[in-house]
């Protein structure tokens, strides 16, 4: 009986071309011979962006999309036709994107589905809207949804653990992990209700036993990212690849960080950053010895796709919704007048929304104290550039300013002492000022973190002493509303966002294993979708504002130590401006003034 390899021969002598299933008798036979190349593509945290577009500021942003992937996507499978493609999740959620998910389509399914993703891991931000929501969401993803660690109360998985994925006779088995961090982040909503989150390594061994047998080779795409958030045991895929050497690979996600190539226990790693700005590629080399496939090579890289052309056709497809996107973002809601929101920076480069008391911090402020009745709220401002200028006010006016789609206000109960100590841990966001130093810098560990730390109070007025050391800063801590000076023992009503609560009170958190009294949450007051600050803003400028703020100076809050009015401080913007000095960054360049200006650089 002749063998495959010498039936081939012989065809191919003869000048014959036969076709099995659609591929040729030359392609049959690379699949059938001795080494086979697949490359799997994998992309995470996209968060919304299927158009090269910001739809909080309704302008271009050709850093990353699906469209531009897309093409990227195409060049791959030109050159190599064993490719899988996988997404590691937070897709439906940021940039807008969230308004289409209680509709017929959801632009995010549309692309993925016209993209031939074969799966779709689920990120924390896909359970940010409920299971319902979720589930209408998933039912129109062709591929395969996975979530291998949630599980219905009577034992069943939420989605799929795995998936097999055959490329040119080989079996790639697919296995999507979660984040157990979910559990943290939806900890004061009705989002998991009938789930469990379970053990994220635990989950991993299981599904590779499932899968013994069924796989020649097994991927992970686990929204998690190389270590463990906020040192929690097994929350990152370092611990998974410890515990799960059989992995031959993982696509990683929800750190957002750009993970070209890692190896741990010998599990090839890569992170393909956020916002579709790269992806993940990576290229296995697979013998066989008998019945059986081994990997002989493995390799990984990220690709940046902001020089990539948008891919026309999933333009054109995907144009109704960018259409309807640019038109809610440009609903106009009332009107700016009297002053910017955002004073110039004094500083060149040094945000004046993270160094000082601003209108616009003190209107998100306002909104949380209208709305929830709180004695002291807290908000963050994760945009250095943020603004909202004299004139009309539009959606993505807020949306730009207040970037946590989901963010919402929940009370706790705390003493003045927990206050206080929150507030103290805001503050370690800055350096302690050195001799010599002109202007107040970033703490470099805080200022890299995922999420921007630098909480700013209402209902109160405090000043930041940058003369003092950590924990020490906090001074003349008042209520607004009365002037008396808040004491550790008083009960304060404190509105604040319900990450950052969980995040307090984590492991080597402030507030570590510490629970507090949840008196109210703007979620369960005003709806899902109502509820969100966002929202609440909106519907404050219209229905308390009657469409128009009216902007006057604010100054609840300061910094002390630094003289705004000294000449080393004006000469020091003077020469930032005229470029003949510059902020101290860091070495890559992405976090900037981790160091204060110093009296030494302006001689």
């Amino acid at each position: 009986m002749l063998s495959r390899r010498k039936f081939l021969q012989l065809l191919m002598a003869g000048g014959v071309t036969v076709a099995f299933d659609g591929l040729s008798c030359v392609q049959a036979f690379a699949a059938a011979g001795d080494t086979v190349k697949l490359t799997i593509l994998g992309t995470s945290d996209v968060h919304g962006r299927f158009m090269p577009w910001d739809y909080a500021t309704d302008t271009e942003d050709r850093s990353g999309s699906l469209v531009q992937l897309y093409t990227a996507i195409k060049e791959i499978r030109k050159e190599t036709p064993n490719v899988i493609l996988v997404d590691c999740g937070d897709a439906i959620q940021d940039n807008s994107v969230e308004q289409f998910n209680t509709k017929p389509q959801q632009p995010m399914m549309v692309a993925m589905n016209e993209m031939g993703y074969d799966t779709w891991t689920m990120g924390n931000h896909e359970f940010n809207f409920g299971l319902d929501v979720l589930k209408h969401v998933t039912d129109q993803f062709k591929g395969r949804s996975l979530c291998g660690n949630v599980y219905w109360s009577d034992g069943r998985r939420y989605l799929p653990a795995s998936t097999v994925v055959e490329k040119a006779g080989i079996k790639v088995g697919i296995i999507g992990i979660n984040t157990p961090m979910i559990t943290e982040f939806e900890k004061d909503t009705d989002h998991l209700k009938g789930v469990t989150v379970k053990n994220p390594t635990q989950e991993t061994r299981k599904a590779i036993a499932e899968l013994k047998g069924k796989a020649d080779v097994l991927i992970g795409v686990m929204h998690m990212g190389l270590e463990n958030e906020n040192n929690n045991p097994d929350t990152s895929v370092t611990d998974v690849a410890k515990a799960n050497p059989e992995l031959t690979a993982i696509v990683a996600g929800h750190m957002h960080k750009n993970v070209s190539s890692a190896t741990v226990n010998g599990v090839l790693i890569s992170e393909p950053y956020k916002y579709g700005q790269m992806l993940t590629r990576i290229d296995l080399t697979l013998k066989r010895s008998g019945d059986s496939w081994s990997v002989s090579e493995k390799t990984a890289k990220t690709i940046p796709v902001k020089n990539y052309a948008s891919d026309k056709k999933l333009v054109k497809l995907l144009a109704p919704f960018h259409a309807a996107a640019r038109k809610t973002a440009n609903e106009e809601i009332g009107v700016v007048k009297g002053m910017n929101m955002v004073p110039p920076d004094s500083m060149p480069g040094i945000s004046e929304v993270q160094v000082n008391d601003t209108p616009l911090t003190n209107f998100f402020n306002e909104v949380q104290l209208y709305y929830s009745g709180a004695d002291v709220t807290s908000v963050i401002i994760s945009r250095d550039n943020a603004q909202m200028a004299v004139g009309p006010v539009r959606r993505k006016d807020i949306a730009f300013n207040y970037q946590y789609t989901g963010g919402e206000t929940t009370i706790f109960e705390v003493s003045g002492k927990d206050l206080r100590a929150y507030m103290e841990w805001s503050a370690e966001y800055f350096n302690q000022k050195q001799p010599g130093d002109i202007a107040p810098s970033y703490n470099p560990v805080r200022r890299a973190s995922k999420y921007s730390t630098n909480d700013i109070f209402g209902g109160v007025t405090y000043i930041i002493d940058l003369t003092a050391p950590a924990g020490k800063r906090i001074k003349d801590l008042r209520l607004k509303r009365t002037g008396r000076l808040i004491e550790d023992n008083d009960t304060i009503k404190l509105g604040m966002n319900a990450y950052r609560m969980h995040q307090l009170t984590a492991k080597n958190g402030i507030f570590a294993g510490r629970q507090f009294k949840q008196l109210w949450t703007s979620i369960e007051a005003m709806g899902e979708t109502e509820g969100t600050i966002r929202n609440m803003s909106i519907r404050y400028i219209r229905e308390v504002k009657k469409g128009v703020i009216e902007v006057k100076p604010v100054n609840d809050w300061h910094i002390e130590g630094f003289d705004r009015q000294s000449a080393s401080y004006r000469k020091a913007a003077e020469l930032l401006r005229a470029g003949k000095i510059k902020l101290h960054n860091s070495a890559d360049g992405k976090y900037t003034n981790i160091v204060s200006l110093n009296e030494r650089d302006i001689k």
